[in-house]
């Protein structure tokens, strides 16, 4: 008999030591697959991360000439021999995309805008009597790039949860970097940029495409900051050029844990975690529950609807790899196991699933009720999909208008504000052994001293 695709396990403790174990970037080891294919095109044996560092240091190097080589060599060329894809070529992809899914692309992009829009992002001042004041000046960044993947599956919808809140934030040029993939490129990320407003769109995947964001080169100018999700050497070359550009996060793979009790829909439980289990053989499709009954029913259904689905080989993978369904004690042990693992997604599908949301304390989205699957939030809902994962969740945000604005600090201090506080300064300097920030703002109060006992 086939053993079950989705396996059950009892106990928080055994879920801790097994299903709720992360492997972190600094582990990840490439398959054997993988190091022959490296060995095979750089003619030694490299880790991944050794590839990024050369292929970041051509790029910063050679520009457009080491950009067309990789491009080359890893059966990417431009359409053309042309990194920048033309306007003409980005009109015809939309021509191209059927009505359907014009209507869907347009639809998420609005109600996207619509999301963002009510977040708040005012520079403000607040003045003194004497005419000093403090504030911030809230300004968007400059220039965005966004990185839109190609490989077994492209993600338009991946590029419109970055674009628009860029947009809606106000950054001034937003580009898209994604590679060809034999000589073509993808028509519906090519479609997803026009519906978004972006006119920029380059030619290049891979590392190369971060390090040609990051530094530039003749045909792709520098961003201020690189947004988007990418395979291994995207991640890794992310992490490298992190400093001189800002990104947004370094994206594991994608995770959901639900938490449902005995009256939730088995099948709606079974089909959010094969949704999550397609994307990746390496995705993460976790349940918890207390009802014994629920995980055999979810279990059976899994089974069930496994049949009807066409990524079968990469779900099996994902479910045998990091899938699994938890019976715990109590929804209240759910909780405190959901907030110790901070998913990326957390659905909750139980009888009073409001009454849960309060008590999250870590989770990129939370999925509230068994009509809010993850699967419809990855699309139209409103908030970008774009969320930390890998436990990041304690720390970071999904991607938002704030991630796209800076704040500068304004210091305007007025003659009394710098009398009542100029010595409390002083004591804090000269504790440090600051003796030249001290006499700073000592030469300063002993002039107001002055000018305070002249008649």
């Amino acid at each position: 008999m086939n053993p079950e695709p989705m396996r059950i396990l009892y106990g928080a403790e055994v879920a801790r030591r097994t299903l709720l174990q992360r492997q972190a970037l600094d582990e990840y080891v490439a398959s054997p697959a993988l190091a022959a294919s490296i060995e095979r095109l750089f003619g030694e044996p490299l880790t991944p991360d050794q590839v990024v560092a050369r292929i970041l240091e051509d790029v910063h190097t050679r520009g457009d000439r080491a950009l067309l080589h990789y491009a080359e060599l890893l059966n990417e060329t431009p359409p053309e021999g042309a990194l920048r894809v033309p306007p003409e070529r980005i009109e015809l992809a939309w021509e191209r995309t059927p009505e359907p899914l014009r209507r869907a692309l347009t639809l998420a992009a609005e109600r996207l805008r619509a999301f963002y829009a009510r977040q708040p992002r005012q520079s403000w001042l607040e003045w003194d009597e004497a005419g000093g004041a403090l504030g911030q000046i809230i300004r968007p960044l400059d220039r965005v790039g966004i990185y839109a993947p190609n490989g077994s599956a492209a993600y338009p919808s991946s590029l419109l949860m970055a674009a628009v809140p860029a947009q809606v934030a106000g950054v001034r040029e937003v580009v898209v970097a994604t590679p060809p993939r034999n000589g073509s490129l993808n028509d519906t990320i090519l479609a997803a940029a026009r519906v978004a407003g972006v006119a920029e769109v380059y030619a290049i995947g891979g590392a190369q495409a971060i390090a040609a964001l990051a530094y530039g080169a003749e045909s792709v100018p520098r961003v201020d900051k690189i947004m988007g999700p990418g395979n291994i050497f995207v991640v890794l070359a992310k992490r490298r050029v992190y400093g001189r550009v800002g990104i947004d996060a370094l994206p594991g793979p994608t995770e959901t844990l639900l938490i449902a009790d005995g009256t939730a829909n088995p099948a709606y439980v079974a089909a959010d975690l094969l949704a999550q289990a397609e994307h990746d053989p390496l995705a993460t499709a976790i349940l918890l529950t207390p009802s014994p009954e629920l995980a055999q029913a979810v279990q059976a259904q899994v089974r069930a609807q496994l049949a009807r689905l066409s990524r079968q080989e990469i779900i099996l993978a994902s479910l045998a790899g990091r899938g699994g369904i938890v019976v715990v004690a109590d929804l209240d042990e759910a909780l405190e196991l959901a907030n110790d693992y901070a998913p990326e997604h957390l659905c909750l599908l139980t009888a009073d699933p409001w009454s849960l949301v309060g008590r999250v304390r870590h989770a990129g989205g939370v999925f509230v009720g068994e009509l809010s699957s993850e699967a419809l939030g990855d699309y139209v809902v409103g908030p970008s999909h774009i969320m930390p994962t890998g436990q990041t969740a304690r720390f970071s945000s999904p991607v938002n208008v704030w991630d796209f604005l800076t704040i500068t600090s304004v210091f305007g201090v007025s003659a009394p504000v710098a009398q009542g506080i100029s010595r409390e300064a002083i004591a804090l300097a000269e504790e440090e052994g600051l003796s030249a920030h001290a006499e700073a703002v000592r030469i300063r109060l002993r002039e107001l001293d002055q000018e305070k006992e002249r008649p």
